[in-house]
């Protein structure tokens, strides 16, 4: 009761507590299985990333559709909404290419279809993997300043989409933490596109225009032993040209992009039960599930493959 939060490691003790929700936060391998188990008690879940790891298990949820949540919070992230809404405003046109080089597997699989509007398109997958020497800087948990190095992966990989979209992607083992493997993307449309914060687009009077995301944080300090938490930048506003894009949602509060947006998906996630209206539906997730395992399956065979999935 530290921080005047209930715990308890018994089940009995959640039931009599009448929750609105349960959040299923555990490893990869038992998100779904433990989601399942509260889903048949009745419940509705926000459940972790992603919803599963093989095909016969993400068919499985699929009829837990209205009552099953995976909290996929990349697109949530305060410098995600402005680029989206930006987007939205047709600048560059219909998008065609993105270089992305923002987050992995299924949450990179969210963010390409987002940009690029694919849907649930089919799509081919070409990929391969490489090792590289690389100063280690941050862990999860710790911080090194010795100048170790070792062998970190980066994937690459080209997905084709139906309509003749494509995404190269680019993902290093190291991206999350470290400070000297930093995250970029590039969209590209019919006219213009958005590459980091800059903003380049020819108007309909054939006028070239450039501008930048004006992005204005402020520092957070904590007194958090981890390297990773002890201090971060929270978003106070994102504008372009003096129009805004993001504003904080709960106000200033202490919140990194990453608790930003998982904040914003448990409010989500009461409006959802109240009215059906979904976060992130589940049918996305399952698609952004399936896109990562044919990543991994294309790594591995070391050759081109082309997805059957529907949904």
């Amino acid at each position: 009761m530290e921080y005047g939060i209930k715990t308890t490691l018994n089940e009995q003790d959640i039931i009599n507590e009448k929750p609105d929700f349960i959040v299923v936060a555990v490893n990869k391998a038992s998100v779904a299985d433990v989601s399942i188990e509260w889903l048949e008690k009745g419940y509705h879940v926000l459940a972790e990333t992603p919803c599963a790891l093989d095909k016969e298990t993400i068919d499985e949820l699929l009829k837990y559709e209205g009552k099953l949540v995976i909290a996929e919070q990349y697109l949530k992230y305060p410098e995600n909404i402005a680029r989206v809404k930006l987007l939205e405003k047709g600048l560059i046109g219909k998008p065609d290419y993105l270089y992305l080089s923002l987050a992995h597997e299924y949450h990179g699989a969210s963010l390409m279809r987002k940009f690029l509007d694919t849907g649930f398109e089919a799509f081919k997958v070409t990929a391969w993997e490489k090792s590289y020497p690389t100063v280690e800087t941050l862990s999860r948990y710790e911080r090194f300043e010795d100048g170790r190095i070792s062998n970190k992966s980066r994937t690459l990989a080209l997905f084709e989409f139906e309509s003749g979209k494509s995404c190269l992607y680019d993902f290093d083992s190291e991206q999350y933490r470290s400070p000297i493997r930093n995250n970029h993307y590039k969209l590209q449309g019919v006219r213009g596109e958005m590459y980091d914060d800059e903003v380049s687009w020819i108007d309909q009077d054939n006028v070239i225009h450039h501008d930048k995301l004006d992005i204005v944080t402020r520092t957070v300090l904590t007194d958090n032993r981890n390297p990773n938490l002890n201090n971060f930048e929270e978003v106070r506003e994102i504008s372009m040209n003096g129009e805004k894009l993001y504003e904080p949602p709960f106000g200033l509060c202490g919140l990194s992009q990453d608790e930003t947006a998982m904040a914003m998906m448990l409010e989500e996630m009461r409006e959802f039960i109240d009215s059906g209206k979904q976060p992130y539906s589940l049918k996305d997730s399952m698609y952004d599930a399936c896109m990562a395992i044919t990543l991994r399956e294309t790594v591995s065979k070391k050759e081109t493959i082309v997805s059957n999935w529907k949904y």
